[in-house]
């Protein structure tokens, strides 16, 4: 079984989770030239059903699927355990990694991604993800969901096609416990509808905006060409959100990817979508991060914390929206 362990330096855990080791990979470079080939069948492609586990959710008509939502064969948290701390002994504490780890598969398309749905098919991304989470919500042993997608070798993609995880963690991770205490320390009102009010008035770091989202590149970017997605209809929680407020968060996902595209070429990129622990109430809004993998951490960042951009968010911002008409 997985093990969750504590760092007693930050207060954060760490998952360990041996089986992982023995996944098979048919990812290569993002160059399609250098693409391994491999002999077994792509697990997610259709007709090769048989490869993954029964399908949690399908999608589609008339006998092809859109979508799937399959469990992980090799999950980092699987088991339905509450949740409980063991203490090893004066430094070293450890954890069942107790929960939920599922595969999206959001294309029958091989070589597809984010930015290749239509607008029906990207909505029903997000309404597929609504209905996840509010199976996860039920379940007691579930205490938060993330979701991601990893798109390409660098940003940690084992498998080529297209493809998301949901993963029903039994912790709260630390980096949604710090957004929360920021949400709770503004005293402006809303953290992120200010965060909007703002963004729209200087008019600088604005990709896209409509009446429904806004795409920005944040003031205080990380890395090269990182992107926020808000939605202007504010919940805590993404399953609380309307049909067409998460239709228009589908859609400004596919058009973020590709203004990103058509700038950088098939770049990696990790997408996450930070939504509210199931059971806290507050002030706290779901959104969107986009983190393209175009630099390496290297020492510094990893010792401290403190990231380095090369590229300002506003150049950043501008450029991107300049490749809109090629999306």
């Amino acid at each position: 079984m997985s093990q969750m362990r504590l760092n007693p330096l930050n207060g954060r855990w760490v998952t360990i989770v041996p089986d992982r080791a023995e996944r098979p990979s048919d990812f290569a470079k993002r160059d399609r030239s250098n693409e391994l080939e491999v002999d077994r069948p792509c697990p997610f492609c259709p007709g090769n059903e048989e490869e993954t586990p029964p399908a949690l959710e399908t999608r589609g008509t008339d006998g092809a699927w859109s979508m799937r939502v399959i469990p992980n064969r090799y999950p980092a948290f699987d088991g339905d355990e509450a949740f409980a701390v063991h203490n090893l002994g004066p430094v070293h504490v450890k954890a069942d990694a107790s929960g939920i780890h599922e595969v999206f598969v959001y294309s029958p398309e091989h070589s597809d991604g984010l930015h290749d749905l239509d607008d029906e098919h990207a909505a029903e991304f997000m309404m597929v993800l609504k209905r996840r989470l509010l199976e996860h919500a039920a379940l007691p042993f579930v205490r938060y969901t993330q979701v991601i997608v990893n798109h390409g070798r660098e940003a940690g993609a084992s498998v080529a096609h297209p493809h998301g995880q949901i993963l029903g963690l039994p912790f709260v991770p630390g980096e949604v416990l710090d957004e929360e205490r920021a949400f709770a320390r503004f005293a402006g009102g809303s953290l992120l509808e200010t965060t909007i009010e703002a963004e729209l008035a200087a008019d600088q770091r604005i990709v896209i905006a409509n009446d429904d989202v806004v795409v920005m590149c944040p003031f205080a970017s990380g890395v090269p060409y990182e992107m926020l997605i808000l939605p202007r209809e504010q919940h805590g929680h993404l399953q609380d959100a309307s049909d067409e407020s998460l239709a228009a968060v589908g859609v400004a996902i596919r058009d973020a990817i590709g203004h990103l595209q058509a700038t950088l070429g098939d770049v990696a990129y990790n997408l996450g979508i930070h939504t509210a622990p199931h059971q806290h109430t507050g002030d706290y809004h779901w959104h969107v991060h986009i983190w393209p993998q175009v630099t390496t951490q290297a020492g510094f960042e990893r010792g401290t914390g403190v990231m380095i951009n090369i590229v300002a968010p506003e150049v950043a911002a501008a450029t991107l929206r300049s490749a809109s008409a090629n999306v």
